[in-house]
């Protein structure tokens, strides 16, 4: 079987990358760089180097597979972040139905489900429906919110702080992304499901904001004070930070449009994953402030 890994450096895709290596299988990577490459993995994987914006790189490096590992890459800050995701959903699309590749697993987020209203969120929204259309089996992961999420706000933790404008007392799924990638690699490696299936990965527990905070005090050995921001209070500082107004607003509406949102599909075994939010911050988050 040819398994084709998209964003295989990133805190999903190096983990399939490496379950994969582990079960025997050498996946085709797409990546514009090569170097970022683990070490031991750059000789172990058929390399195609390339940006996933490429609709023809895309089409040319999925020919043959079997299976594809798909994700967005694209970045939250760019002018306008949902079009961008559709025209890179599009190509990506387009190589699967081509090249009649069988099996998809696309890396969704929780919040996909509204299709639009969620930010940033509805272009991957847009992605589930162009994969869906291609006639492939397809999974989608509607993962919960990441950990590492967690590292942009190094600052405001050594200060004692963590900031947010979601609902500070509304319990949502928090996920490590390496169980994402144990998730992922299952369903890229399993032929036992067939059509379209949406697979929750929810993490342990759902967490609300005022949770993550008493979580935190504990694991960083050091009390962390949850201070509740409004929307604009947000729009406010990235736009301080040059952050173009599209931009600015498909960030925003991630947290606003998902408000009460009850994920689809709801907490069950099938969507709890290992890895605790107080295991992952005291092994990454408390070396980065103790180090401060």
């Amino acid at each position: 079987m040819t398994v084709v890994v998209t964003t295989p450096t990133g805190q999903v895709g190096s983990r399939v990358v490496g379950l994969l290596l582990q079960a025997g299988v050498r996946p085709r990577v797409l990546v514009r760089d090569p170097a970022r490459l683990a070490p031991g993995v750059r000789e172990r994987v058929e390399v195609r180097r390339g940006d996933l914006t490429d609709a023809d790189f895309v089409a040319g490096a999925m020919a043959g597979a079997t299976a594809a590992f798909l994700v967005d890459p694209t970045p939250h800050t760019v002018g306008d972040p949902v079009g961008t995701s559709r025209r890179t959903g599009a190509g990506l699309a387009r190589a699967v139905r081509e090249n009649g590749v069988g099996r998809v697993v696309f890396l969704s987020s929780g919040g996909a489900e509204l299709r639009h209203g969620a930010g940033h969120i509805d272009g991957l929204a847009a992605i589930e429906e162009q994969l869906d259309a291609t006639g492939a089996d397809v999974t989608h992961l509607r993962c919960g919110y990441f950990y590492p999420n967690l590292l942009l706000s190094l600052e405001e933790l050594a200060a004692g702080e963590l900031s947010t404008a979601g609902d500070p007392d509304r319990p949502q799924p928090w996920v490590d992304p390496r169980d994402i990638g144990e998730v992922a690699a299952a369903r890229l490696l399993s032929g036992a499901w067939r059509g379209r299936v949406v697979q929750g990965v929810h993490g342990p527990e759902d967490l609300s904001w005022r949770q993550v905070a008493r979580t935190l005090t504990v694991a960083l050995g050091r009390e962390i004070r949850l201070r509740v921001v409004s929307d604009d209070e947000v729009r406010a500082a990235l736009g301080a930070a040059g952050l173009p107004p599209g931009a600015v607003e498909g960030i925003v509406g991630m947290t606003a449009g998902t408000r009460g949102l009850t994920p689809e599909p709801p907490r069950d075994v099938l969507t709890t994953t290992p890895t605790t939010l107080a295991g992952w911050a005291h092994a990454r988050l408390r070396p980065l402030l103790d180090a401060r």
